[in-house]
């Protein structure tokens, strides 16, 4: 039972850092302001989700948030962070608990699209009553300035809520789809090594690679 913790913790470890190393590929959309940038840290907290479940995914959440505040600091008060761990642990728990009630391929699309679509929404209802009132308030950031940013890429951007809808939504929701997809791509050849374990003790091997 020991060995068993210790190689799952050395798996979402591993995870972890991969995540926290892909959050510095971030890539701009010229649709969305330049605060809104994409990048797939994400991926390993879903990807631990499916194979460990939804606690590892969201301490893989965590830990990929805690290294970039040890090793790169924080520009954000730590608000930014704060927002990366919330939003993206709605997106694993809501995935990885759907798709362990029953793992196939199909239900693993579904869970997909459907933690994609969760994650939309409370990212949008965070950012409105959370994050970026926080910023306003910690930062001097203003709500005006981020809603005039919003309103040059997009004339119907007019105030809080309309940022939130025209912006902080659909760049969530392509978010959650282009991670989707790659989780989708390569979950299959990852997930015989981070169920080796239990292969090694008899595991269900009917479980593996379902993806």
């Amino acid at each position: 039972m020991k060995d068993k913790k210790l190689n799952t913790l050395i798996k979402i470890s591993l995870l972890s850092a991969i995540a926290f190393i892909l959050m510095f590929f971030e890539l701009p959309l010229p649709i969305f302001p330049s605060f809104l940038k994409i990048d797939l840290s994400d991926l390993p907290a879903l990807i631990g989700g499916f194979a460990l479940g939804p606690v590892a995914g969201v301490l893989i959440e965590l830990l990929k948030n805690v290294l970039h505040v040890i090793f790169k600091g924080t520009s954000t008060a730590l608000i930014g962070e704060l927002a990366n761990f919330l939003v993206g642990s709605v997106f694993v728990i809501t995935s990885a608990s759907i798709y362990a009630k029953n793992k196939t391929r199909k239900n693993a699309i579904i869970s997909l699209i459907i933690g994609s679509i969760v994650m939309s929404i409370a990212a949008g209802i965070l950012n409105y009553y959370l994050f970026l009132p926080l910023y306003d308030k910690v930062l001097g950031f203003k709500i005006a300035a981020v809603v005039g940013m919003g309103s040059k890429l997009n004339p119907r951007i007019i105030n809080l809520f309309t940022l939130i809808l025209w912006s902080i939504i659909p760049f969530n929701l392509l978010k959650g789809i282009a991670v989707s997809a790659v989780s989708l791509a390569v979950y299959k050849a990852v997930s015989p090594i981070l169920h080796q374990e239990e292969v090694y003790n008899g595991a269900d091997k009917k479980e593996l690679g379902k993806l």
